[in-house]
């Protein structure tokens, strides 16, 4: 029987990709005066390419940067810092985030988040969407002091929620960190489906959020997915 549905953010129910376009975008006209002498695409696609899909952290990305353009008119510690205050305004939605929500509550269900990076950049980001109250529990690794895919992270929400690792299903984009790090608890793990990834070795793929639901109807009428 599913009883909880348990969440990661970033690639899943934040658009990282399109929300990052927004904040360079908005980012290059702020601090124009201090970077336009660098053609704006030559930023952006530079910014791109050093971010990794958010799995390096701006202080790198800043520092190479600052080096790589020579930049003089502006520190890499200002940039961070613009980075942390201005993110916030640049979340963008995967489509149907909160009708996804929405039936999810209606069936009951506990719902969680495990996320990794930094604790008040992430909050600041979910606070954004719209969607904190619909969570009963949210670790982010930075205050939790471990991240996915070590088992304890998993366990940890389990715990917090009152459920069995069996109980919950987990859904997330990265084949590793999320979907593999769920299964290796007893979730069953669900791929939300990305184009940087060819594969992964999940339980469910999903396109978009609205076939959660219907997933998590399956599991609770059958009493367990059939895998």
């Amino acid at each position: 029987m599913i009883k909880a549905v348990l969440f990661d953010l970033d690639g899943t129910l934040l658009n990282r990709d399109e929300s990052l376009k927004v904040f360079i975008d908005k980012q290059y006209e702020r601090l124009f005066d201090f970077i336009g002498h660098i053609p704006k695409d030559t930023y952006t696609a530079r910014f791109i390419q050093l971010d990794s899909r958010g799995y390096v952290w701006k202080d790198k990305v800043y520092r190479q940067l600052v080096e790589e353009f020579r930049l003089t008119k502006v520190t890499w510690e200002e940039l961070l810092e613009d980075y942390v205050n201005e993110f916030k305004f640049c979340c963008v939605p995967f489509d149907n985030l909160l009708l996804m929500l929405e039936e999810l509550k209606k069936r009951k269900l506990l719902i969680g988040m495990i996320t990794n990076g930094y604790g008040r950049f992430q909050m600041d980001n979910i606070k954004a969407l719209g969607i904190e109250d619909y969570f009963q529990v949210i670790l982010v690794s930075e205050w939790e002091d471990i991240k996915k895919p070590d088992p304890h992270i998993f366990l940890r929400a389990v715990e917090k929620l009152g459920v069995l690792p069996n109980e919950c299903v987990f859904i997330g984009d990265h084949p590793e960190n999320d979907v593999q790090g769920a299964k290796n608890v007893g979730m069953i793990g669900i791929w939300k489906k990305d184009i940087h990834w060819p594969d992964a070795q999940a339980d469910y793929v999903v396109n978009d959020l609205m076939e959660i639901p219907a997933l998590v109807d399956g599991a609770m009428e059958e009493g367990n997915m059939n895998r």
